[in-house]
């Protein structure tokens, strides 16, 4: 090694130590008190260096943009997944509605429908207060849950004309919702309805008279929409007469 050479890398280490002091003396401001006043003339290139790099480093790096945007997205994926889950699991109010107004028109129709001890073609079927077992012409005990032979809700010979004629009625085999005159509404064919008529003591009226005939029952009618959300609404219905 030549002294030229020598001399180079004397003079290197010489600055990289000159360097290293002044900045232990600005990271150090209780030290740089202490410091010789000689010493404060050598920190001014520090501190102009020190400030072209913290106004260099204003702003965001790539790096950092990146991961704010991974993080955005994945935090944006969870909220957006919640939210289909909500939306999919929640009935559509539109469709709840709709499948409310079909089961309480229907439950109306039942209820405002005769409820007699025997048919209401019977001749019998009129008395007042008290019945013969054997008055009705059939059946001789009374009316039983359920809709007589032949007899179906849109028939005009021998349509539904007693409360519990509506047991077991499914509009999907019936053809789908229908307006009164038995034709099928084509806006509703993605509704289905069913009735099931039960006997049920209410109010202190038993469920089954003397002969066995029921003299209360409970109305059930449920509506499922599109979704395939069931809505059912219920109804009571007693015999005013006879009651035996």
């Amino acid at each position: 090694m030549n002294k030229a050479e020598h001399n180079y890398r004397l003079l290197k280490e010489i600055e990289e130590n000159r360097r290293f002091l002044l900045q232990m003396y600005v990271k150090n401001p209780e030290l740089l008190k202490n410091a010789d006043k000689r010493i404060r003339p050598l920190l001014v290139p520090l501190e102009i260096e020190k400030n072209l790099i913290s106004t260099k480093q204003s702003g965001i790096s790539l790096i950092e943009l990146i991961m704010f945007i991974v993080i955005v997205s994945v935090a944006l994926a969870g909220l957006l997944l919640v939210m289909n889950t909500v939306t999919r699991g929640s009935a559509d109010p539109l469709i709840h509605k709709q499948s409310l107004a079909i089961a309480e028109s229907l439950l109306e129709e039942i209820e405002l429908m005769p409820f007699t001890f025997c048919d209401p073609d019977d001749p019998a079927a009129g008395l007042a207060t008290t019945v013969d077992t054997t008055a009705c012409t059939a059946p001789a005990g009374g009316e039983a849950i359920g809709p007589e032979a032949g007899e179906t809700r849109y028939s005009a010979a021998t349509p539904f004309d007693n409360v519990n004629d509506y047991h077991g009625f499914d509009s999907t085999a019936s053809g789908g919702i229908k307006d009164i005159a038995g034709n099928p509404i084509a806006a509703l064919g993605g509704y289905s309805a069913t009735v099931v008529v039960a006997a049920q003591a209410f109010s202190g009226i038993a469920a089954l008279d003397v002969n066995g005939a029921p003299q209360s029952l409970l109305i059930t009618v449920t509506v499922t929409g599109p979704d395939g959300t069931p809505v059912a609404v219920e109804g009571m219905r007693t015999r005013y007469s006879p009651r035996i």
